[in-house]
């Protein structure tokens, strides 16, 4: 038999979150570079060039913008519009993320039987044998050469998500599901797939790049899973960061392969589609991988919708369109995330105060009525990863759904927690990790960890207090107490007198931090006092259409206590027009910022 060379393409997104066409819900306007749409296009002209290609999902594609809540809305029994959009494209497998859960059970299993391609996941399986993923798969093709010749080839396909899944989602997965960690779930595969005849194996990795050494219960692996999983090439996400990058945390500049193994992260919403290219070599006898490239294209915007896509879902876009026009009440004072991570917000209060009065109705004519009931709730849409674009900023005047899905994003229900004054202050301490730590000698040091998420930034309504940020962080990211002696929140009082460690609070929450995620003080079964699966979005709809505003809301009263330093805050450049939220930290604007942002000097 000759030998032939052939090659073998992997096209790949990641963390598309119900995306499927580059679409504002919030503003209801186009969003250029965003949604499966646009790379739809660039989908149909790359298998053009390489009719051996494969197109893969690496999670989290079924939740995360209100076209997936209208979806979920519509109930499990009906077709997601992600799964027609996907199956239009015709996939050929995908991975769960943890965010496939979002929803609940019901909607997944529909999704994995309505699609026309496989999912896997070798590390979340359920307890029972309903529909759900298989821990791997082989997909024979034949791969034909420049002079027409084929051979048959055997891929392997695995994938694994973080295995927090079951504690981030445990409200929606209700101890269905069991989860083991990353790196030895994906070795298993690998080798199993090996046995198996798989001539090559990809590796659908929800995971972000992480330390370098594997650990148990560790939620970012991919370099340990380059290092030891066996796999010939891997799909990274979950962190909505991009692969190949000309900075990479943990990786030698301009590499793009991760020990040895081509690897590709295509940032989230659609940003970026990964494009793996393998050169396979058959000698007679058996495939061999003689060379790869991984390459990450950017999104190109195009004027008309994608046609297949817009046949299959585009009813649903409308749909929901018109479904985020309802009426849902007003807000007399703007409502704007631009200085949320740096001063009290009245995204926040608002919030804070739609759970507090839920609780509050719930728990009347009970026991536990006469203790003071506080309200915790972070800034969701404050920049970061999500980008320049990723704020709110909505008018005083009429709101409406879309205004609701922008305030609170995610689906999240009410939970009520009993806690004593030490778990609050430990609570605000595990959200003050947030800041740097300020030297105030030096000028102008960043003020915002931008490491730490504005979802962790968890602050307490109700309360007053300040941060001293010229103390270190007690807590890291895990809510594992790193400095003992640390205390950055000073002054803590409730109603002007000073909280002791023998006080008790109930503290209303949402079913994500409940359930443990971050570590956050005093988040455990046994002080549940109330979950009764009201979605926090509906808490806050109600709280909205009840015609109680901003008026009755509890006071986010905190601020940092004076230490003469000067920090830099960079925001979007659109809080220029609303630099009286920060009126007490004397904002002057500075340069620096990147394109889209304005950066601020301000003066604790």
């Amino acid at each position: 038999m000759p030998t032939i060379v052939a090659m073998l393409r992997l096209l790949a997104t990641s963390d598309l979150h119900a995306h499927a066409f580059g679409w504002d819900y919030h503003a209801d306007k186009p969003q250029a570079g965003r949604g499966l749409s646009d790379l739809a296009h660039m989908i149909d002209e790359a298998r053009a060039e390489c009719p051996n290609t494969l197109l893969l999902d690496n999670g989290d594609f079924l939740q995360g913008s209100p076209l997936g809540d209208w979806a979920a809305e519509q109930g499990e029994n009906a077709r997601h519009p992600m799964i027609s959009a996907m199956n239009a494209l015709g996939y050929d497998a995908a991975t769960l993320g943890n965010h496939e859960f979002s929803h609940g059970l019901p909607l997944l299993r529909r999704a994995i039987a309505d699609a026309n391609f496989p999912f896997v996941s070798a590390n979340l399986q359920p307890l029972d044998n309903g529909p759900f993923a298989q821990t791997a798969i082989v997909i024979d093709r034949d791969l034909t050469d420049g002079n027409g010749i084929s051979r048959t080839i055997r891929i392997g396909i695995t994938g694994i998500a973080p295995p927090q899944t079951v504690i981030w989602e445990a409200g929606r997965i209700d101890g269905q599901i069991v989860a083991s960690d990353a790196v030895p779930a994906a070795t298993e595969a690998v080798t199993a797939l090996r046995k198996a005849g798989a001539d090559v194996v990809i590796l659908l990795a929800h995971t972000g790049m992480g330390a370098a050494v594997d650990g148990h219960g560790m939620e970012n692996v991919a370099l340990p899973l380059a290092r030891l999983s066996g796999a010939d090439a891997m799909i990274m996400g979950h962190t909505h960061l991009v692969f190949p990058a000309p900075e990479a945390v943990g990786v030698p500049r301009g590499e793009r392969r991760l020990h040895g193994t081509p690897a590709v992260m295509p940032g989230f919403f659609g940003s970026h589609l990964g494009r793996i290219d393998m050169t396979l070599r058959h000698d007679g006898t058996a495939w061999s991988l003689s060379d790869t490239r991984a390459d990450l294209l950017p999104a190109q915007p195009v004027a008309e919708p994608h046609l297949g896509l817009d046949a299959v879902c585009g009813a649903a876009h409308q749909a929901a369109r018109h479904w985020l026009g309802t009426p849902i009440g007003q807000t007399e004072a703007p409502l704007h995330s631009y200085f949320a991570r740096v001063a009290p917000c009245n995204i926040m209060r608002l919030v804070a105060a739609a759970q507090a009065d839920h609780v509050r109705q719930r728990l009347a004519g009970t026991t536990l009525a006469d203790l003071p009931i506080l309200s915790a709730t972070a800034p969701f849409r404050a920049g970061g990863r999500g980008g320049a674009a990723n704020f709110t900023d909505i008018p005083a005047g009429p709101l409406q759904l879309r205004h609701a899905s922008d305030i609170y994003p995610f689906p999240n229900h009410v939970v009520a927690l009993l806690l004593t004054g030490d778990e609050l202050v430990d609570w605000l301490e595990r959200a003050a990790i947030q800041f740097t730590t300020v030297d105030p000698a030096q000028p102008d040091q960043p003020l915002v960890n931008e490491d730490s998420p504005s979802f962790d930034f968890d602050l307490i309504a109700g309360l007053s207090f300040q941060f001293d940020l010229t103390q270190p962080p007690r807590f890291d990211t895990r809510g594992q107490c790193i400095n003992p002696e640390a205390r950055r929140t000073i002054d803590l009082r409730l109603g002007g007198q000073r909280i002791t460690s023998a006080d008790r609070f109930i503290v209303a929450t949402n079913s994500y931090r409940a359930a443990g995620s971050g570590g956050f003080a005093g988040c455990w079964p046994d002080r549940v006092l109330l979950d009764d699966k009201t979605a926090t979005r509906s808490a806050l709809i109600a709280f909205l259409a009840s015609g109680r505003g901003m008026a009755q809301t509890a006071p986010y009263d905190w601020s940092f206590k004076p230490i003469g330093a000067s920090v830099t805050f960079d925001t979007a450049a659109a809080a220029e027009r609303q630099v009286e939220a920060v009126a007490a930290l004397c904002p002057e604007l500075v340069a620096g910022a990147d394109p889209g942002y304005r950066r601020f000097r301000l003066h604790l």
